[in-house]
């Protein structure tokens, strides 16, 4: 599942894990590190495409508008994971669990987080940089603005490169305050991720020829009752 959408994996992943061991900062380097080689094979995938398509010309990153949202978002970012490693566990996980209770709703009633105004969208694109920092959970936040200025095609490549540059900046900071990055686990986790990888690439490329309303429908629900659960386990 980890990989499954090609990018917001850690919002189908996190709240479940969480219920079974309520740590963070266990799971999150195994989720950081997934990402970093599935975005990378992902765009290589592309370019591949592209290049064996000789009338296709535009790169499937848009790098300008990357750079240009890396810029806002880097401080909040830097923030974020400041607070996942200084702040109690028990605020991490209300705060983790509370924002995927949002998440299940806007999935649930089709209302994404976007905005038409520069200023709404460069908020929205630090709200993303920090809730990246804290959780890995940034994309519902992060996407409809990606979505807004580039084209549909160039979005989840897009996305990914920006994962890939924010996520190397949260190893770093793993590594540099001592976590355990949990090396021996990704062994073993990887085909499972592998799966979900190829499974992701088919059914994001039948996506991007409708719109899933019901399936993120069924998600939110699914969130929803995750989310729920772990508030409930969290405060009590």
């Amino acid at each position: 599942m980890r990989s499954w959408l090609g990018f917001g994996g850690s919002v189908l992943t996190l709240p479940f894990l969480l219920l079974i061991y309520n740590q963070p900062l266990v799971f999150l380097p195994i989720i950081s590190v997934h990402l970093l080689v599935f975005a990378v094979l992902t765009i290589h995938r592309s370019h591949r495409k592209q290049s064996a398509n000789d009338h296709v010309t535009e790169s499937s990153v848009n790098w300008k508008f990357l750079r240009y949202a890396l810029l806002i978002m880097i401080i909040p970012k830097i923030i974020g994971v400041l607070g996942l490693v200084v702040l109690p566990t028990t605020i991490m996980n209300t705060f983790i669990f509370g924002l995927i209770f949002i998440y299940a709703w806007s999935y649930i009633f089709d209302r994404q987080f976007k905005s038409q105004s520069k200023l709404g969208q460069g908020l929205l694109l630090m709200l993303g940089g920090y809730v990246s920092g804290a959780s890995l959970m940034a994309a519902p936040l992060v996407a409809s603005v990606f979505a807004s200025n580039i084209r549909r095609h160039q979005l989840r490549d897009s996305m990914l490169a920006l994962w890939f540059v924010l996520v190397s900046i949260k190893l770093i900071a793993f590594i540099w305050v001592g976590v355990d990055l949990q090396l021996v686990h990704h062994l073993w986790l990887f085909p499972c991720a592998y799966i979900g990888h190829l499974l992701g690439l088919h059914l994001h490329d039948r996506m991007l020829l409708k719109h899933p309303v019901h399936f993120y429908r069924l998600l939110g629900l699914a969130l929803l009752t995750a989310s729920s659960m772990g508030l409930w386990t969290t405060l009590s």
